[in-house]
């Protein structure tokens, strides 16, 4: 058992490990949180006004950068492309500036300081790939599914760099494939550990309130 306050880190254990079997624990199917059905047009795009504002504010090229990724993600999500590595991987060369594709990681991660280490096996990628897969199972819940992928892409930690960016990259994906857009992004920017199952379900009644309050204000 850990010492209480102990990170996963701290303990010494892969924290992606960790997820894994956080994510087989959570019940995914029956997180629907009554979010409605149809598509999802706010009067104001959320992502592209955190860019405008809190990004644009600390780092104008930044925000230039993520607006980038942000139109390949909504041209994605219009033709219905499954959310694929190759397809992370494009959008965060825009994320990132690079002409260059950006590699799967290639060692042990670290993120929150350190104080979170996301392993690597020979699995890992194969292992990615699948969780990617499953963010197009109907059988789970819209918020649940882009929610859930939001934490798979921040604790499988596939890139060097850009990863918080690129998780809410993935969600917002999720979301606009089946005609769903948030009018803030804000909110989700806290930080997630890998061993809190009661914070994946969170997650999700927080993205799930996020749609509803977006309908409401979008006249829905």
């Amino acid at each position: 058992m850990r010492a209480a306050g102990a990170t996963v880190a701290e303990d010494g254990a892969d924290a992606l490990a960790v997820w894994c079997g956080v994510r087989r624990q959570v019940d995914w199917e029956r997180l629907d949180s009554g979010v409605v059905a149809g598509p999802v047009t706010p009067a104001v795009d959320g992502f592209t006004a955190w860019c405008g504002g809190p990004v644009s504010r600390r780092d104008p090229a930044r925000a230039q950068r993520l607006l980038s990724a942000y139109a390949a993600v909504r041209a994605d999500a219009a033709c219905g492309s499954p959310l694929t590595f190759g397809v992370l991987s494009r959008w965060q060369q825009s994320v990132l500036g690079t002409s260059e594709a950006v590699p799967f990681r290639t060692g042990d991660a670290y993120a929150k300081g350190g104080r979170e280490r996301y392993g690597l096996t020979h699995s890992t990628e194969a292992d990615f790939a699948r969780c990617l897969h499953d963010c197009a199972d109907r059988a789970v819940p819209l918020v649940a599914r882009a929610a859930r992928v939001y934490l798979d892409v921040a604790f499988f930690h596939p890139f060097d760099d850009g990863n918080a960016r690129s998780a809410l990259l993935a969600l917002v994906f999720v979301l606009a494939r089946e005609g769903v857009a948030l009018d803030e992004v804000g909110p989700l920017r806290t930080t997630r550990h890998a061993d809190d199952p009661a914070g994946a379900e969170d997650l999700v009644r927080l993205v799930a309130l996020l749609v509803r309050a977006s309908a409401r204000r979008s006249g829905r």
